[in-house]
Order: C-alpha cells, then structure tokens, then sequence
C-alpha cells in the first residue's frame, strides 16, 4: 500500500463529517433545551411558591373543631384579605399553630350566646347552616361580649370541641394573626369546592 492510499483512508468521507456535525449540533441543541427547559420550571416553581406565600397560601386541616365543613387532613387555599363577614372562614396564627375558625362577628359588633348553643349577632338570631349540634361549649367570657376594633369573633362548628373566641385562652382575633379567608377545598380531588 502506497503512503497516499494510507493516507486517504483515514481521512472521513463528507457523508461521515456531515453525520457527526449533525450529532455535535443534535448535543448542543438537547442541552441547551435542556438547560432552558430547567430554568423555566424553575423559575415557574419560585413563582408559584411566592404567589402561595404571599397571596394564596395552601393549609392542612388538622383535628375536628370546624367538622362538618372541614376534616382532618384536607387542604385548603386561602385568600390574603381582611374584610371578613359572618360565615367566612378564616386561617389565623395561635401559639405557633395556624387555627381554622368561622367568623361570627367582626369590630363593633356584639355576640351573645345561649345556655343551648344559639348564637346571637347584634340582637338577632344567626343562621347558622353548617352548625349540627348547637353546643355552649368552653365559654368563659362575659356575655354579651362587644368585639373591640381591629379584631374578629370567631367559633369552631363543632361546637361542644372548639376552643375559639368564646375561651379568654384564644379570645378575639387581631388583625395582625389573620393569614387569610378559605376560599377553596383541594384535596381530596373527589371533594374539590369552594368553601
């Protein structure tokens, strides 16, 4: 073999240079997608974390103070506002927990409760669906008791089990400790509703 044929053969044919630029392009490309595609998810993820911090945070429930309406385990999303009325629920921090309760009477207005349970706003009777059994419960204020300003009034629906506003140990629930209003149930997916 002559030293051109040896040197002949072992340069590649264009098919063959043409085939693994290919592949080097095909590489470049798979990992540049790559990396975008990880910096989009995440930059999506930290957003989404920011926004469920900051204006919808997602909470467990945990024990039976508000069942019916709410179980053990079930999650929630809250929305971070401050104009609550009676009947909305709302997420609030106590002693380092966050509290699930029932607004039932916001600044100013004033709440008496019954030796049965019936809950009274302002003079009148509440309606209060979502309540099955009426219950005193652990009641140690002075009835009827006036919610002050810049505080809220709220009781568990289970009543005879909920410690709320109506013991001094949780009492009215400043502005400050409110996370938000629950608007939605999400998990179980088999119950998803708003709340």
């Amino acid at each position: 073999m002559s030293s051109m044929e040896e040197f002949t053969k072992d340069i590649p044919t264009a098919e063959q240079l043409n085939s693994e630029v290919r592949r080097i392009n095909y590489r470049r490309n798979y990992v540049k997608t790559l990396y975008t595609t990880v910096s989009s998810l995440l930059v999506v993820a930290s957003i989404a974390v920011l926004v469920s911090m900051l204006f919808l945070p997602v909470l467990r429930v945990t024990g039976t103070s508000m069942t019916p309406t709410l179980l053990n385990d079930e999650l929630l999303i809250c929305s971070k506002r401050s104009n609550f009325e009676s009947g909305d629920i709302v997420a609030f921090y106590f002693n380092n927990k966050i509290l699930l309760k029932r607004v039932i009477g916001t600044a100013g207005d004033v709440i008496d409760i019954a030796d049965d349970g019936t809950v009274y706003l302002n003079g009148n009777e509440l309606d209060e669906p979502y309540v099955n059994e009426k219950a005193f419960g652990e009641c140690d204020i002075k009835l009827p008791y006036q919610v002050p300003e810049n505080r809220i009034f709220v009781m568990g629906d289970h009543r005879s089990v909920s410690i709320d506003s109506r013991s001094t140990s949780v009492g009215c629930v400043a502005d400050e400790y409110i996370i938000g209003k629950v608007i939605l149930r999400i998990w179980p997916f088999k119950v998803i509703s708003k709340v």
